[in-house]
């Protein structure tokens, strides 16, 4: 085990359940955290406050003395990639020696999924910065495709029959507490994390609609359609562009590729969309 490891986004969904799983381990975590934001129930994690990524002075502050460093990707924004990069420079400064990154499946400066392409710049940053690194490159959240539907239950967006095999979170935070375990098996490895199944967004949707009882269907747009109905959202042009690209990925073939590495890192097959509705649900 690290003499010294820390976590982000200990406060998030994946940060968050990285920590619990890494203390009930037994490997005291030190998590960096924003002011006034907490995790109760940890018995060896220690907490260092920060303003965020961008906050250098604090940040390599709170990583003096950290050996391995877990960075879940900061939240979507049009400087995210400058808020990794200083980050990276406070890690570097600190003495960090091994970033286990969330990343994004098939992360590449082509990637049709706009925001996969400031990932691979952060892995190549990462790379460049001499550091040893592990990647998580996850698929779309398992998690958030119901979310995909709209008021009235309708995905809608330009993905024709493509298909995506989306991970559930729990799932990529399983994944990366196995690493943090046992951090030196994995070093300057890549590792591509999906669910046990490629589906289309209409399977998606039937499945929706059978385990929860929410009428969904989708419904396939032309890129120009999908623009046009995003528009009343009046949304800044880096996001719209997000949000489409999520849908012409998929049609592209981009996401459906399955991954044997959820199972081979923890043990356990990864959660299906149904699985994972039905834990929600409350039906297991």
């Amino acid at each position: 085990m690290p003499s010294e490891i820390a976590v982000t986004g200990a406060s998030g969904q994946i940060g968050g359940l990285v920590a619990k799983l890494l203390d009930q381990a037994g490997l005291p975590a030190r998590l960096l955290l924003r002011p006034g934001r907490n995790l109760e129930g940890l018995k060896l994690a220690s907490r260092r406050e920060f303003q965020g990524f961008h906050d250098v002075p604090a940040a390599r502050s709170a990583l003096s003395g950290v050996e391995v460093l877990f960075m879940v990707s900061a939240a979507e924004a049009p400087d995210r990639l400058a808020q990794h990069f200083s980050f990276l420079d406070a890690a570097a400064a600190a003495g960090v020696q091994h970033i286990v990154y969330t990343s994004f499946i098939g992360a590449s400066p082509t990637s049709t999924f706009t925001l996969a392409r400031d990932h691979w710049a952060t892995e190549q940053r990462i790379i460049a910065k001499g550091f040893d690194h592990t990647f998580l490159r996850d698929n779309f959240y398992l998690d958030l495709l119901p979310h995909f539907a709209d008021q009235h239950g309708v995905i809608r967006g330009p993905a024709a029959d493509g298909r995506v095999a989306a991970v559930a979170r729990a799932d990529v935070s399983r994944s990366a507490a196995a690493i943090l375990l046992d951090p030196a098996k994995h070093l300057n490895t890549s590792y591509d994390l999906t669910g046990p199944e490629a589906l289309s967004l209409p399977e998606v949707a039937a499945e929706i609609t059978r385990l929860t009882g929410r009428a969904t269907s989708f419904q396939h747009e032309t890129v120009a359609e999908a623009y046009a109905s995003r528009a009343v959202f009046n949304a800044p042009d880096w996001e719209l562009d997000a949000w489409v690209s999520t849908y012409t990925a998929i049609a592209a073939g981009e996401m459906a590729a399955l991954s044997p590495a959820v199972r081979e890192l923890t043990g356990r097959e990864p959660l299906s969309l149904g699985e994972l509705l039905s834990i929600e649900s409350g039906k297991v």
